[in-house]
């Protein structure tokens, strides 16, 4: 199970310590949130930002998602910057496949995101070209969105196709994730969880830390047809 602490959520006068904490707090990914104000109603920050906060957190593993509406210009300055995967949306259609080619070309891994509204049938042609599946279980554009329980069945198609497969991809979700939501999201075959309040919020982030891997691993279908 690996749990990555969403950048977004953090202290945005100090980036570099907080990404110093989640490291020192055992998480594994660092979820990087990249907005461009077009593709999604916001904007966070960029290959800068990413390039100054990558030497606090050797260790982790910087994971970039693109909502962006041109995320080609964006590809070389965040693989530069430090980015280890590359997630882009679904939803940009005939740019996708050219997208994971540039991705993959650069020597960095590839995400796949869809949005709640999208059919999850569209990720499909590309299942087998992707390291992550990213399912977002809230609108992409804000941090601190309830959780929307209606994408839990996207998440089970997901995991389905994978067994059916026979592929490998990681199921990840974001959005509204907590210690409530993350079980639910594990019991529906997701194994990468990416959470901002939820784990930078609380003084202990090492004990939410392991509190939300925890209950994720207890609820993997796989570990419970293990203690059956």
């Amino acid at each position: 199970m690996i749990i990555a602490p969403s950048l977004l959520a953090a202290d945005f006068t100090r980036l570099g310590r907080e990404a110093e904490r989640a490291e020192r707090a055992g998480a594994d990914w660092l979820h990087l949130d990249i907005m461009d104000g077009q593709f999604v109603p916001n904007i966070s920050f960029g290959p800068a930002v990413v390039a100054a906060v990558r030497p606090h957190a050797p260790k982790l593993f910087f994971d970039t998602h693109l909502m962006c509406g041109k995320p080609e210009i964006l590809l070389e300055p965040f693989a530069r910057a430090g980015a280890d995967q590359i997630i882009i949306h679904v939803e940009l259609g005939e740019s996708v496949l050219p997208l994971i080619w540039k991705i993959k070309n650069l020597g960095k891994k590839v995400g796949l995101a869809v949005n709640p509204p999208t059919p999850i049938a569209l990720v499909q042609p590309f299942l087998e070209k992707i390291d992550l599946l990213l399912v977002m279980t809230v609108n992409p554009g804000f941090g601190g969105q309830e959780f929307i329980h209606e994408c839990l069945p996207k998440i089970q198609q997901a995991a389905a196709w994978r067994r059916e497969k026979n592929l490998n991809y990681r199921l990840e979700v974001d959005g509204g994730i907590n210690l409530a939501t993350v079980a639910e999201c594990a019991r529906a075959g997701a194994d990468t969880f990416v959470a901002g309040t939820a784990l930078f919020r609380p003084r202990n982030m090492g004990a939410a830390v392991r509190k939300m891997r925890k209950i994720a691993h207890d609820n993997d279908p796989a570990f419970a047809d293990l203690k059956v």
